[in-house]
């Protein structure tokens, strides 16, 4: 695979990502409940606490890191998770267009799951009450699996399209993937939209992501369809002022119409 031009090339190479050390650590699952009622029910609120990676957590950095690397075509000089965040600038600068991310994004995704799993979920699971169950579930264990990705998260309440509330959110206090990416096209077309479209697609699970560009937090709200592209709010938030990404691509294209972070 040939090295993008459009990388540094001090910053990348086609080395191995330096290894780490580990601490291993009890992981404790709290037993999954479903609770769907009728009546509205406010935002589970927590006092912030910092996560800190185990185990388990590095196994799933370095394995999305490669399939990253894999999709890119190269992998970053830099450890651990900012070799990560510029593998994903990386993807976002090869695609030739937004869809092309997105579906690079959706690949990597897709990947971490064997066929006949996602198969039998969508036509098993998913039906059942309604896609109550699968919504809820799906929120425990993102909850559970990715907050070495985005950080502290917690499953929290939300109200459905039929007017009943469920227990299928996942709010993310910080995300740690936009924070350390600074890009709103980085969240949109490597995250946000190629998630939704997994769950979607693949889970038969309505998704909507509502990130929050002020303070990086982030509301899942499994079980709600996202709006249309013309109507989606998020889709037309402006590049953010420390954006890397942005600030790159005007290096590169100086001439040309490429002087934003791509979001849409």
């Amino acid at each position: 695979m040939k090295p993008l031009a459009l990388l540094r090339p001090s910053t990348i190479s086609s080395s191995p990502s330096h290894s780490h050390s580990i601490q291993k650590h009890h992981l404790q699952i709290p037993r999954f409940r479903v609770s769907c009622s009728s009546t509205r029910s406010e935002q589970i609120k927590s006092e912030r606490i910092e996560y800190k990676p185990g185990v388990i957590d590095e196994l799933l950095l370095n394995s999305f890191r490669k399939k990253l690397a894999q999709e890119v075509g190269l992998d970053s000089e830099k450890p651990g998770y900012d070799g990560m965040i510029e593998l994903a600038n990386a993807l976002l600068m090869k695609g030739k267009t937004n869809f092309d991310t997105r579906d690079a994004a959706i690949r990597i995704l897709a990947s971490f799951f064997p066929p006949l799993v996602l198969k039998l979920f969508r036509t098993l699971i998913s039906p059942i009450a309604e896609g109550k169950l699968a919504a809820a579930m799906v929120a425990r264990v993102t909850a559970l699996t990715c907050q070495w990705l985005m950080g502290k998260c917690e499953v929290n309440s939300v109200d459905l399209p039929d007017g009943s509330s469920c227990q299928s959110g996942v709010f993310v206090v910080r995300c740690k993937y936009l924070e350390e990416s600074k890009c709103v096209g980085v969240c949109i077309n490597t995250c946000r939209t190629p998630t939704q479209t997994f769950f979607r697609d693949y889970m038969g699970i309505p998704l909507l992501m509502e990130p929050n560009f002020s303070d990086y937090s982030c509301q899942f709200k499994f079980g709600v369809l996202p709006p249309m592209p013309e109507d989606d709010t998020v889709l037309k938030e402006p590049c953010l002022e420390i954006c890397p990404t942005s600030m790159r691509r005007k290096e590169i294209a100086r001439n040309s119409n490429m002087d934003h972070c791509p979001k849409a």
